[in-house]
């Protein structure tokens, strides 16, 4: 166990109000590739570059493409939570971890057994139909040939937020109103370079401000503490080493 690991654990031990904020690199252990790095998602060849893919107008426009290249690059189905996901999941079991604020939209927090989960960009694993806003599970995505119907008739659209669409106001509240109060902010597998998610960083009013974070932020010289471990062995240590 590192000097910093060592640091983080004795830091987590003596909190009963920990906000965990997490990105990308939370679930690459799962298995699901990140978007900016090197091999990222937004560094391969499409026909259109992934953002325009991702966009409102694109997905109401070009509702086949745009799910063939949802389905293909943006659903992991098999994915399961890692020791990061797990060790937040327990935290928040003992009473000290008060609310999971995550940028990724896999559910994997939610698989792990974590209750107060903020979802900022949604979830994959939620579907509504436009029409009649019957809710339908993953399975129904994965299953549909082309473009996904409601029994009314209606398209299926996923439950995320898409490029041209605002965050969820009452999730963007809750997260902020969870990182002002928190004692210790642990930010982890995130560059935070997206906005507005990153931006909210700046509402915190705590000492005891975590990164782990192979790379560096632009938050890095507010820092208590930085890791630049795994964030899964950094976070299974600390939590249950």
């Amino acid at each position: 166990m590192t000097s910093e690991i060592k640091k983080l654990k004795t830091i987590i031990e003596t909190s009963d109000n920990i906000v965990f904020f997490g990105g990308a690199g939370v679930s690459t252990e799962s298995g699901i590739p990140d978007f900016r790095s090197a091999d990222g998602l937004y560094n391969e060849a499409y026909k259109y570059p992934p953002e325009k893919m991702l966009s409102r107008s694109f997905f109401m426009e070009h509702t086949e493409e745009f799910y063939k290249f949802y389905k293909e690059k943006m659903l992991y189905p098999d994915a399961k939570p890692n020791k990061a996901h797990i060790a937040l999941a327990e935290l928040e079991k003992k009473g000290k971890l008060k609310a999971v604020i995550t940028q990724n939209v896999d559910g994997l927090h939610t698989k792990a057994g974590s209750v107060n989960v903020l979802e900022l960009h949604g979830s994959a694993l939620r579907n509504i139909c436009l029409n009649c806003k019957k809710c339908y599970p993953v399975e129904k995505i994965i299953q549909s040939e082309g473009i996904p119907f409601c029994n009314c008739g209606g398209i299926i659209k996923p439950d995320v937020v898409l490029y041209e669409e605002s965050l969820n106001a009452d999730i963007m509240l809750g997260a902020a109103n969870a990182i002002y109060a928190a004692e210790v902010l642990i930010v982890g597998g995130t560059s935070l370079n997206v906005y507005p998610a990153a931006g909210m960083i700046t509402g915190y009013r705590g000492k005891k401000l975590v990164l782990i974070n192979k790379t560096e932020t632009a938050y890095d010289r507010r820092a208590a503490l930085i890791i630049r471990e795994s964030i899964a062995e950094a976070l299974d240590m600390s939590v249950r080493g």
